[in-house]
């Protein structure tokens, strides 16, 4: 079997809006593919942020002084996401004449014939040569990860009994609402269950949870056996995903999901009010390949493969251009 070509050598530059979730699929991709990179987060000024990614003449130009600035010498490899980078991509990819291989996550809304690869979810619908279409999106959970966050985190929470669930809650977004009356919902059913299964709570929000959602939830776990993190310290978020039994995240973020997912854990989904045919699609693809159940307020064991999308992404990008990087790019057509 021939061995992986590597690609530490390289540079990389990761390249967002500095959303938490893009940015991190983005260095998630570049770690699995060996490389150390260098975060750019830009803002496109206005009125070019808000036009179609091909109507923005000068996309360098058009950056705001407040971010990071793009100069040569260009990266060999760009991983980026975000409608903000797409432009930037494509005008980088252009004036490196073709030596920066350009990697996009996620659906660039615009012909992936412009980048070298794309990196796009299933539920995207987003077909090509150039496509790796996944089941979800890419994270940075790593069995190596999960395996320090275990250690550090562990002694903490020692004396909680098992099973001991986490639970990651997220909140509002454009296509998903979480208000005060299915968090009082789920609140009362992880207190009945933790009653009833004997069970431990790990409970984590997001920058999205409402406050009011939260203390909801915290009244409703009151004298349980629960930790909430109220925020301060280090992020105990990998440590949850390390350490828990099962997994119950709420259905508005499809990287939650997906970095439960690569535990081989039970993942139970909580329903939010709204959603969108991309989400539906998302949930159903996971149902339907058993790795995901929906919550309700019951505690199942069960098995399946664990997500490695990162790593297979990883791989076939390897696959592809190991050579080209490794001998130096051809200009571009």
């Amino acid at each position: 079997m021939t061995e992986p070509t590597s690609l530490s050598a390289q540079t990389c530059w990761v390249v967002s809006d500095g959303k938490i979730g893009m940015e991190s699929q983005c260095i998630g991709l570049a770690e699995a593919l060996g490389t150390t990179p260098i975060v750019k987060r830009i803002q496109v000024r206005r009125p070019w942020r808000w036009l179609p990614p091909l109507w923005v003449p000068d996309p360098l130009g058009s950056l705001g002084p407040k971010k990071d600035r793009l100069t040569p010498p260009w990266p060999d490899i760009l991983i980026a996401s975000g409608r903000q980078s797409v432009a930037v991509s494509i005008a980088i990819r252009r004036m490196s004449l073709g030596s920066t291989l350009t990697v996009q996550i996620q659906n660039p809304a615009v012909d992936p014939a412009l980048f070298d690869m794309i990196v796009a979810p299933r539920h995207d619908r987003l077909h090509g040569l150039n496509v790796i279409e996944t089941t979800g999106g890419m994270n940075r959970v790593t069995a190596a990860r999960l395996a320090q966050a275990a250690g550090r985190f562990g002694p903490q929470w020692s004396g909680l009994p098992r099973p001991l669930v986490a639970v990651m809650l997220g909140g509002d977004n454009k296509v998903y609402r979480m208000p005060g009356r299915v968090g009082e919902k789920l609140g009362r059913q992880l207190a009945e269950m933790a009653r009833r299964e004997g069970a431990g709570l790990l409970v984590t929000p997001s920058r999205r949870t409402a406050p009011g959602v939260l203390e909801t939830i915290r009244r409703s776990l009151d004298g349980l056996p629960a930790r909430i993190w109220d925020g301060t310290g280090e992020n105990p978020y990998m440590g949850y995903l390390a350490l828990a039994d099962a997994i119950v995240v709420t259905a508005d973020s499809v990287n939650m999901v997906s970095e439960a997912a690569t535990t081989g854990k039970p993942v139970f989904v909580v329903a939010l009010e709204g959603g969108s045919r991309k989400f539906r699609a998302f949930h159903e693809e996971l149902r339907s390949e058993g790795i995901t159940r929906s919550f309700e307020g019951q505690l199942d064991a069960w098995h399946y493969t664990p997500l490695r999308e990162t790593e297979r992404a990883a791989e076939e990008i390897r696959r592809r251009f190991g050579a080209r990087l490794s001998l130096g790019a051809a200009p571009l057509n």
